[in-house]
């Protein structure tokens, strides 16, 4: 009889013990294809972005000889973004381009000609409509990355999320000239 309900006892214990693993396993999944899921609603935005680079720095280069070296960089940043499949790259090479565009746009209003031309001022509004889009993204995106990053370092997950590779995701970082408050220009 004491045999018998040791060996019941083990067989429960070796079942909560498989339970409790499955279910640590499954959360992790769960995380890890939410952050999935959140990086590809915003990829396909972060991707029309790139591909309206091309159009901006075409029609840019007419006005702006002086400016070579930003247009070289916005150029160089799509095809770094449309050239890797690593989201943390490219999540890195969004928030690079972000900057770069405040930059572009900010040196923009020094050529009065430029400003005025219909079709910088149709991809300025755009890639304007694009940002708002990015921004709303952005924040469900985060917030996905930051549970992930949690569940990975909780204890008892970080012992299996180790052993099974999961690393830190990069969050999308807001620039300083997003944070930026001129106030309403007249």
């Amino acid at each position: 009889m004491n045999q018998t309900v040791a060996i019941i006892l083990l067989i429960l214990l070796g079942v909560a013990v498989i339970s409790f693993l499955i279910n640590l396993y499954n959360k992790l999944v769960m995380l890890k294809f939410n952050v999935e899921k959140a990086y590809g609603n915003i990829d396909v935005v972060l991707k029309q972005r790139a591909d309206e680079i091309p159009n901006l720095v075409n029609v840019a280069k007419h006005f702006m000889s002086y400016e070579e070296k930003l247009l070289a960089r916005l150029t160089e940043l799509r095809t770094f973004y449309n050239s890797t499949t690593d989201a943390d790259k490219k999540t890195e090479l969004a928030n690079e381009t972000s900057k770069a565009l405040s930059s572009f746009f900010a040196v923009s209003e020094n050529y009065p000609e430029l400003a005025s031309n219909n079709n910088f001022l149709e991809l300025q509004k755009r890639i304007s409509e694009l940002e708002n889009k990015i921004a709303d993204r952005r924040e469900f995106f985060n917030d996905s990355i930051n549970l992930y990053n949690i569940g990975i370092h909780e204890f008892p997950n970080v012992i299996l999320a180790k052993m099974l590779g999961y690393k830190d995701k990069t969050l999308l970082e807001v620039t300083n000239a997003e944070k930026q408050y001129d106030g309403i220009q007249f």
